[in-house]
């Protein structure tokens, strides 16, 4: 994508209703009223928060709010110039139960309140393979630890990801933390029995992926 482009973008998502773009400071000097406030004063209702991290281009975000409108779906990523697909469909197709939030991950505790978030979906994210890049992984011990805050008791964590690595990375992780594994699959389109949010939304990575034959595998936990 162009600087030209991607400029452009940005412009525009300033101008809708649909994305939130705090800066680092608003979120340390508590100007930013959002937390613990998502439902009542951005969706303007009191459905169940659902967070979509590492969203991407939105598909996931949007195609999940379509598909369950009396929820709230977030989609999070640094990447303005990539979700603005996602929050330009979403306004061009009148879809309010979905929107858009610019920011890095690790801030996540300190952008919504304990207990605030019910569910988390992580749609293949980058699974740092190297050792020295396990502090980007995004589910490592101290992401855990961020999610577990803001989640609701019981809140469920998906992951959906190519990478057999961060599948097992990250079921051996929560194995070693006594969490609670509710369900794991290394192939969802081969061994039937995957939640339909899982098979029926496809992202345009996810399709390539599966044009190389890759697996694409799915665990779905919580926290004691």
């Amino acid at each position: 994508m162009g600087s030209k482009n991607k400029l452009r973008r940005f412009k525009e998502n300033e101008t809708f209703a649909n994305v939130i773009q705090p800066t680092r400071e608003d979120v340390f000097n508590d100007s930013f009223k959002l937390k613990g406030n998502w439902k009542k004063d951005f969706f303007k209702n009191s459905h169940p928060l659902v967070l979509e991290l590492g969203c991407g281009k939105g598909e996931y975000s949007v195609n999940l709010a379509k598909k369950f409108p009396e929820t709230n779906f977030l989609g999070i990523d640094i990447k303005g110039a990539r979700f603005w697909r996602g929050a330009k469909t979403a306004l061009e197709e009148n879809i309010k139960n979905v929107g858009f939030l610019r920011t890095q991950i690790e801030l996540l505790d300190e952008i919504f309140a304990e207990n605030e978030v019910d569910e988390i979906w992580i749609t293949f994210p980058d699974p740092q393979i190297k050792y020295k890049r396990t502090k980007h992984r995004l589910t490592n011990f101290q992401f855990l630890q961020k999610y577990k805050k803001i989640l609701k008791p019981n809140g469920v964590v998906h992951l959906k990801t190519d990478s057999e690595f961060m599948h097992g990375y990250t079921l051996g992780l929560l194995h070693g933390l006594g969490e609670i594994v509710e369900y794991a699959n290394h192939d969802v389109y081969s061994n039937h029995g995957a939640p339909e949010a899982v098979t029926a939304i496809q992202t345009y990575y996810e399709q390539q992926y599966l044009d190389q034959d890759k697996k694409i595998t799915y665990l779905q936990f919580k926290f004691r």
